[in-house]
């Protein structure tokens, strides 16, 4: 059996072929370009002032978002790169601190205070009912 294209259907084809790779590539930069809002919306800024890495135009800035992206094309996770971030530059770069021994004195510390307050309210309200 032979296939006996004429080329007008063989340039649609190639045409359908082109456009279909194309936007396979759009589509993954569109991806792309979501996680790492996603992840620099969560980092400070280092040299701006409680400001997003997302949001920032600062040579810092510009030079994480690099950073994110590449990973990102490396099939990286986010808390893989948060980790690499962290430790590269301080738990200050995320806006949540992270839950662990170092700093699990900043994640209790206001419990504790509201402990404290209502053990210190109940005493005073026993002494000034009696």
């Amino acid at each position: 059996m032979k296939l006996h294209l004429s080329s007008n259907k063989l340039v649609l084809i190639i045409l359908y072929i082109l456009i279909f790779l194309f936007s396979t590539i759009a589509l993954s930069d569109a991806v792309i370009d979501d996680k790492v809002k996603k992840i620099t919306s969560n980092l400070r800024c280092m040299t701006c002032q409680n400001q997003t890495i997302y949001d920032s135009d600062a040579d810092f800035s510009k030079n994480i978002k690099q950073i994110v992206r590449q990973k990102i094309i490396d099939n990286q996770s986010e808390k893989e790169i948060i980790n690499f971030l962290v430790t590269r530059y301080g738990e200050y770069i995320v806006f949540k601190p992270q839950f662990n021994r170092r700093n699990i004195f900043l994640w209790i510390f206001p419990f504790l205070i509201f402990a404290l307050s209502f053990v210190f309210f109940i005493f005073r309200l026993k002494k000034n009912t009696t």
